[in-house]
């Protein structure tokens, strides 16, 4: 690009030292201003009306010069515009090439639908977070925003079926649909589920009466930012001396740097094929940890969610014990019966026993 418009200005600037030096020529040769001016302009753009005045064989000559540099010039501006066109063209779409290859390589992503101010929030969260995701956005402003700060995004209605696929729906981990308008969110939550079974799907909601509506067409969670909002003022009316311990260093620590500043931490235990301790209880768990940990919840393989499970619930494979204790202890503890560690808490449909 930046060579395109050094050409056009490199053109300019000699087609306007052509133009003087060829008006000087003719006013030298006896023709006034206004006559020379004219002459030239005819002459370097071709319009062919002849010579307006008496042309001697120097002048003849001088002329040739005028039109072969004069068109130099001109065809070398028009070069220079036509290059800088197909750059842009070039560079637009090899993007588009670059980020549908990168789309296609995704695995276990999230795809956000809307860029709004929670799309965007969330975009950056998930930034921080190292979690790869789509951005999909009907608005091309908003689509080039998000592509102006590094995201992958794709133009068109996350309704649409054709849509979801090419961003690999079938292969993501969760779905996030923030957009304002609840029946749209509605729609693309029905459609995400019938194209991945297993998909996460999160949902937000204008209005409480939306939230059954959003579970019934698949959504996982819904979140109401009405309702969170007013939550929010409610705590800090009620419990203002918690709330500014929870939201020390202004509100940008998570819970488990929280904990950490008593040495303790949430994680996620997976249940991995062959496990030893695959069919063995809770409270079996809660024995070998020798009580360095606390369950909190457990999430089976089906996506369910139990909270503070009993001692007599059996774990199978594929399951993921939520728990709680010294930071130390987990790793140690997950080591010896080679589990998984997963560090962010991912809930599902829950129910309590």
């Amino acid at each position: 690009m930046r060579q395109s418009l050094k050409k056009i200005l490199v053109g300019a600037v000699c087609f306007s030292v052509i133009f003087v030096v060829a008006v000087a020529g003719y006013m030298l040769a006896g023709w006034n201003l206004l006559d020379a001016i004219y002459m030239v302009v005819i002459t370097v753009f071709g319009v062919g009306f002849g010579e307006i005045g008496p042309m001697n064989p120097p002048l003849r000559i001088f002329t040739i010069f005028v039109i072969v540099a004069g068109y130099t010039a001109v065809v070398y501006i028009v070069g220079g515009f036509l290059q800088m066109v197909a750059e842009g063209e070039l560079n637009k779409a090899l993007g588009a090439r670059r980020m549908t290859r990168e789309i296609a390589q995704l695995s276990g992503h999230i795809i956000i639908c809307g860029f709004g101010r929670i799309g965007q929030i969330l975009a950056r969260k998930l930034v921080d977070a190292k979690i790869p995701f789509v951005v999909i956005d009907n608005n091309p402003d908003r689509i080039a925003a998000a592509e102006a700060r590094g995201y992958l995004v794709h133009l068109g209605n996350a309704s649409d079926e054709v849509i979801l696929d090419s961003v690999g729906i079938d292969r993501a981990r969760a779905l996030a649909t923030v957009l304002p308008d609840d029946a749209i969110n509605v729609f693309i939550t029905l459609t995400a589920r019938n194209l991945n079974a297993d998909l996460i799907i999160l949902a937000r909601g204008e209005f409480p009466t939306t939230e059954k509506k959003l579970r019934q067409a698949g959504a996982d969670h819904v979140v109401l930012p009405a309702e969170i909002g007013a939550f929010r003022m409610s705590q800090i009316i009620t419990h203002p001396a918690s709330l500014n311990f929870l939201e020390e260093s202004d509100g940008r620590r998570s819970i488990n740097e929280l904990l950490a500043q008593i040495d303790l931490q949430i994680d996620e235990l997976l249940i991995p094929p062959g496990s030893t301790l695959i069919g063995t209880s809770i409270g079996t768990i809660e024995v070998r940890g020798h009580g360095t940990f606390l369950i909190v919840a457990l999430r089976r393989a089906d996506g369910s969610t139990i909270i503070h499970p009993s001692r007599e619930v059996f774990l199978h494979e594929g399951d993921t014990v939520i728990v709680m204790g010294h930071r130390g202890d987990i790793p140690q503890f997950a080591a010896e019966y080679a589990l998984k560690r997963q560090m962010q808490y991912r809930g599902a449909r829950h129910r309590r026993r």
